[in-house]
């Protein structure tokens, strides 16, 4: 059953240098910024009130953007109410909103926490003025000491800060410091992203992977290393690829996206998984705003993901995880001999990257973790070669 719920909120200041997500650019003026939040709310509430609801309300909450910090906390609590009339949402519930440095006072932060968020993502990404200026960041590093002390201020103990690694530039001296700097303000979760350089954003015009001033491969195993070494000898547990955190503090919204299991998604860009479908929306307002227009029949055009969809999905997120996979768990959704054709294939993989312990299938740490993409590959291509799959109760190879 479906728990979960993603809310796009696109509004930017500026565009990141790095940055290929449906963003929505308003500048510095803030009357034109309140009058496109004010349509896009009243569109995502349409799109949330002729949305079938489910019977169990929601768990996990997750505002992301965007810089969702530029949405008054009037307008979070409007989409809030919302889903709770529409969905449900559950006492308790993991309520999250991405916050950007430098956009969110201390009345404004304390605005979202009335309304009902309890969780804070920070975007720092690095602690170096001028990282921060080749990356389009609106933001600066006294910025980002402002917005902690307003959290710890504000009483908000559940927080997460994002660092980026790989940056232009950026040498293993600068991120050591950009971990020395998380560890001292002590966020309760850490995400910390390997720069990837996207398609038709900035740096892709500027920058070829792997070549200068972009760190090569080997600097960039060196800094994953490192991250690895430091946060996990500060108390963070490492649960999942990119992510540390304490103990009780693991982000309960993005472990739904890593175990495969149905969330809804709102706004434009976004997917829902319902029913095994993946329904995307368009990625830009105007698109978006003519999209809901065909709800709620446009729901239904969809094809469910075939089981051998499923199952591919189910091991490459679940791996991305500290815990990984179990078997007992994999048998009673799919069929035994793909989960034997599974230990099979996983048998075959050095145990420096895959461990088989007990009924869990996992990654080491953090060797694993860094290859985990190849180990992924070679695990789907073993069992394209060896697995037949049912459709319709009529056995097929697997091309």
């Amino acid at each position: 059953m479906t728990t979960a719920a993603y809310i796009h909120l696109p509004f930017c200041r500026r565009r990141c240098f790095y940055c290929d997500f449906p963003i929505t650019v308003v500048g510095e003026s803030p009357t034109l910024a309140e009058s496109l939040i004010q349509e896009y709310v009243a569109a995502l509430c349409q799109e949330i009130a002729q949305t079938p609801a489910e019977p169990l309300p929601l768990q996990t909450i997750f505002f992301g953007g965007g810089t969702p910090s530029l949405v008054p906390p009037q307008y979070i609590g409007q989409l809030l109410e919302v889903l709770d009339r529409q969905i449900g949402i559950a006492l308790g519930a993991e309520i999250s909103m991405e916050m950007d440095p430098g956009t969110f006072d201390l009345e404004q932060l304390q605005g979202y926490l009335k309304v009902g968020v309890n969780r804070v993502s920070l975007g720092v990404q690095a602690f170096d003025d001028e990282l921060l200026r080749v990356c389009g960041r609106s933001h600066n590093v006294a910025d980002v000491e402002g917005a902690v002390a307003m959290i710890d201020r504000a009483g908000v103990e559940n927080w997460s800060m994002d660092l980026i690694s790989g940056l232009p530039q950026q040498s293993l001296a600068d991120w050591q410091f950009a971990l020395e700097r998380a560890i001292a303000l002590n966020p309760r979760h850490l995400s910390i992203y390997d720069l990837i350089i996207e398609p038709k954003t900035v740096f892709s015009k500027r920058y070829q992977p792997e070549a200068a001033p972009l760190p090569t491969q080997e600097q960039a195993a060196a800094a994953y290393h490192l991250g690895h070494e430091m946060l996990t000898a500060a108390g963070y547990d490492h649960y999942e690829i990119s992510n540390y955190a304490r103990p009780g503090f693991a982000c309960r919204h993005n472990q739904v996206y890593w175990r495969n299991q149905p969330y809804y998604g709102f706004g434009m860009g976004t997917t829902s998984y319902l029913g095994h479908r993946r329904f995307s929306r368009p990625r830009t307002r105007r698109e978006y705003y003519q999209w809901l227009q065909t709800l709620p029949a446009g729901l239904n055009q969809v094809n469910p993901d075939s089981l051998w969809e499923r199952w591919l999905e189910t091991l490459m997120l679940g791996l991305r995880l500290k815990d990984g996979l179990s078997f007992t768990a994999l048998a009673a959704e799919f069929p035994r001999s793909w989960v034997e054709a599974l230990q099979a294939a996983a048998a075959k993989v050095s145990p420096e990257r895959l461990c088989l312990t007990g009924d869990r299938l996992h990654l080491t740490q953090p060797a694993g973790f860094l290859v985990a993409n190849h180990v992924i590959v070679t695990l789907w291509e073993a069992l394209e070669g060896s697995v037949f799959h049912q459709q319709e109760g009529q056995p097929l190879p697997i091309h």
